[in-house]
């Protein structure tokens, strides 16, 4: 006979489990100064971003121009000073960084939703059905993810629905290629053919057992994929492709300060620093997820 199978036992154990499995991550990553420096600048400019409109006067210091006032170097009144028509530069960046920061993480998550919906798949079943997703993400894989963007942008128009649509295209392939290989880690182990064999479904067995086992390397992937996307966001703009004027974009911010670059370096210098310090931040949050997800390093 078989032995019957407690449920609610098995979900405590799973649960208590999965809690002591959070500490230790948590314990891990709290140990990594560099990671929770990241995190802390993180979540002061989200925090920073969400209440800029509470902070700053979005039409009257971001916006509107004041000729009398322009090109001041950063002083008390202007903390990082006036670009070349007279608006202050630090409410711009705040600003920016609203832009910035929500297509990176939409661009991520849109990434995320399809190339993991796919790499699931491909993992889970393999065969023909794994091949063929695999060599479609070959192709798209082939073509550099700046050129692809800026062929989709170029084709669709600049704005900001389709700087997200560009990234999240382009961002597809690698996040199916890590989804796959977290699946086919997982898919054979006890627990998941445990499950086969009570009937189990194959959707809840995915969304159930194997992608919240597999979940180590992706958190770390979106992390990154965020500062590549921030990155590529504002290469765009610089390029001209991205968010038009007058809207603040930290690229858009870089490309007009270059103009000014020998008189009033600090034009083109602070946002190329804003830009630089949120992609470092979030490579350090993303190294340090990778350590304290690793279970070699207990």
């Amino acid at each position: 006979m078989k032995k019957k199978i407690n449920t609610a036992e098995e979900f405590d154990f799973l649960s208590a489990q999965k809690n002591s499995q959070l500490r230790d991550v948590t314990r891990r990553l709290f140990k990594n100064k560099a990671a929770i420096a990241g995190l802390i600048f993180l979540v002061l400019l989200i925090l920073t971003a969400i209440f800029a409109s509470v902070i700053f006067d979005y039409e009257a210091q971001c916006i509107n121009q004041n000729i009398s006032q322009r090109l001041q170097w950063p002083s008390v009144e202007h903390i990082f000073g006036t670009d070349e028509y007279g608006r202050d530069l630090l409410v711009r960046i705040v600003f920016g960084s609203r832009v910035s920061l929500s297509i990176g993480f939409i661009a991520v998550a849109f990434g995320l939703a399809l190339g993991g919906m796919l790499g699931a798949v491909a993992g889970f079943f393999g065969g023909k059905i794994d091949n063929l997703i695999m060599r479609i993400c070959d192709v798209f894989l082939a073509v550099p993810m700046m050129l692809m963007a800026i062929v989709i942008v170029a084709a669709l128009g600049s704005s900001i629905v389709n700087l997200i649509i560009a990234l999240s295209i382009s961002s597809v392939p690698t996040f199916a290629r890590i989804v796959r290989s977290a699946v086919l880690t997982v898919r054979d182990v006890d627990y998941v053919e445990a499950a086969r064999s009570i009937g189990v479904k194959t959707p809840r067995i995915l969304f159930r057992y194997i992608l919240p086992n597999s979940m180590g390397p992706i958190i770390v992937q979106t992390t990154l994929r965020i500062a590549a996307t921030i990155s590529n966001t504002a290469a765009l703009s610089f390029l001209g492709l991205g968010i038009k004027a007058p809207q603040p974009e930290w690229g858009a911010l870089l490309s007009s300060g270059r103009e000014f670059i020998r008189d009033y370096s600090y034009l083109a210098c602070i946002p190329g620093i804003c830009i630089m310090l949120t992609i470092l931040a979030l490579n350090l949050l993303g190294d340090g997820l990778r350590d304290a997800l690793d279970p070699r390093l207990k």
